[in-house]
């Protein structure tokens, strides 16, 4: 299969609060089995922080840690959507929730099952 195209694509909370642009070729996308993701149930796309833009005010979202409080998750302060989080293994890049980006269809792109519930 060949590489996909870099893309950009705009993304957003349920309510707008919370906009934000990230480029990637989408190689794979992750779901992860630790205690939060587990919960929330989001599919992510890993994305360089260079590949991410804010385009809200800061100050519609809040975050949450927990843990070993390295990883930082992000939710809009009005409508409580995850749309994204600083990674804990990785923490130069962001885990994007696909289910918040403006048109992008996940069919076709692998799911790899990462492991955060025997993380140390």
């Amino acid at each position: 299969m060949s590489p996909r195209p870099r893309t950009r694509f705009d993304g957003s909370c349920h309510c707008g609060a919370v906009r934000f642009q990230i480029v990637s070729d989408f190689p794979e996308l992750t779901t992860c089995d630790c205690s939060i993701c587990r919960r929330r149930n989001a599919l992510m796309v890993k994305v360089h922080e260079r590949d991410f833009q804010l385009l809200s005010a800061p100050e519609a979202l809040t975050r949450y840690q927990f843990h070993t409080y390295t990883a930082v998750h992000y939710f809009c302060r009005t409508c409580g959507i995850y749309p994204f989080h600083r990674q804990r293994v990785a923490p130069d890049h962001l885990g994007v929730n696909v289910f918040c980006l403006e048109g992008f269809d996940p069919a076709g792109i692998p799911v790899r099952a990462s492991v955060g519930a025997d993380m140390p």
